[in-house]
């Protein structure tokens, strides 16, 4: 899955072309909590540089349950996402600054180049597989809480 804001959609897709799925990014724990209290824990890969969100899920062949991926943004920012080159369906879960789902989009379309929009701020966002959202009955406004957000929103060197 390719990430980028809505103001760079252009020079992000003209940007080298992307032909192999990434390494393994490190990792952190991550817990959503429904709002019936239900904690479902996640192993998720820290997607945190340009070039790592930029690449995403691109090319992998599928993602283990309870795992995903996690873009943490540098600043709260509109967020949108496409699946160029994304072999398999994800939910793309959009998280606000309160560490709460904010906007999902569930079963995505793999090769789809439709912008899939945050509608609104939000600093981080999460890919998990497909379905997943809804066989944890996970919603907007559930509570997502990780290790990696301890150092988010800083600025960079």
């Amino acid at each position: 899955m390719l990430a980028f804001s809505s103001v760079s959609v252009t020079s992000v897709r003209a940007e080298g072309t992307i032909t192999q799925a990434q390494p393994m990014l490190p990792t952190s724990p991550l817990t959503i909590t429904t709002q019936n209290g239900a904690k479902h824990n996640f192993i998720v890969e820290l997607a945190k540089t340009e070039k790592q969100q930029e690449t995403g899920e691109m090319f992998r062949q599928s993602i283990a349950a309870n795992h995903g991926m996690l873009f943490l943004w540098d600043h709260p920012q509109r967020s949108d996402m496409w699946m160029k080159n994304t072999l398999v369906s994800l939910d793309i879960l959009f998280i606000d600054s309160q560490h709460r789902i904010h906007a999902l989009k569930e079963r995505t379309i793999p090769f789809s180049e439709a912008v899939i929009k945050s509608h609104g701020v939000v600093s981080s966002v999460l890919e998990l597989p497909a379905g997943t959202a809804e066989r944890l009955n996970i919603v907007v406004g559930d509570l997502v809480e990780s290790p990696a957000f301890q150092n988010e929103n800083t600025a960079k060197p």
